[in-house]
């Protein structure tokens, strides 16, 4: 943690960014040892989370409200989503069907929010990050560790998969 608040410029900052590791650091450790089910891949993930909202620091204006907690726990999934490909060598069309990371309770009405919650990590975390925090694509590529091209088809793929859930359940967009 140290190395990492040498990289923040002001004083405000490194104390913001404590308060966030210090707040959510077991969270995100319980997100990403559900998935890997390994301490030590788990602490890699987490460690590599912060790094990725460090350097999104000043897209996160509170750092105890809904929104910083889901993106804690969006980018965390993601970290660890990405270190669970690296170790099984899966595809990311097999990994984003295999992997349901945490269910988290979501706001909403129930019929939007229930099928959103049912969606595999990749693509909740994708639609959650897009239209809910408000990252364009481009950010999300960084975010993600993807090119532009791919993110566009990963949320094509989530918006498709989000559809045949509310069909599912006879609710039409």
């Amino acid at each position: 943690m140290l190395i990492l608040l040498q990289m923040l410029h002001s004083e405000a900052e490194r104390e913001r960014f404590e308060q966030l590791y210090l707040e959510y650091r077991q969270l995100m450790y319980y997100v990403a040892f559900r998935i890997l089910r390994s301490r030590e891949d788990a602490e890699d993930a987490v460690q590599q989370a912060f790094v990725s909202i460090l350097e999104n620091l000043r897209k996160n204006s509170e750092v105890r409200c809904p929104e910083t907690k889901a993106f804690c726990v969006l980018v965390t999934e993601n970290k660890a989503i990405d270190i669970l490909r690296s170790r099984r060598r899966l595809s990311p069309a097999e990994l984003d069907e295999a992997v349901h990371g945490v269910e988290t309770p979501l706001p909403g009405d129930g019929g939007l929010a229930d099928a959103l919650a049912r969606l595999p990590a990749r693509y909740r975390q994708a639609l959650l990050l897009r239209f809910y925090m408000g990252y364009d694509t481009g950010e999300l590529a960084k975010l993600l560790g993807m090119d532009r091209g791919s993110v566009q088809k990963l949320l094509w793929r989530a918006k498709k998969a989000l559809r045949a859930e509310l069909e599912k359940e006879g609710t039409a967009l």
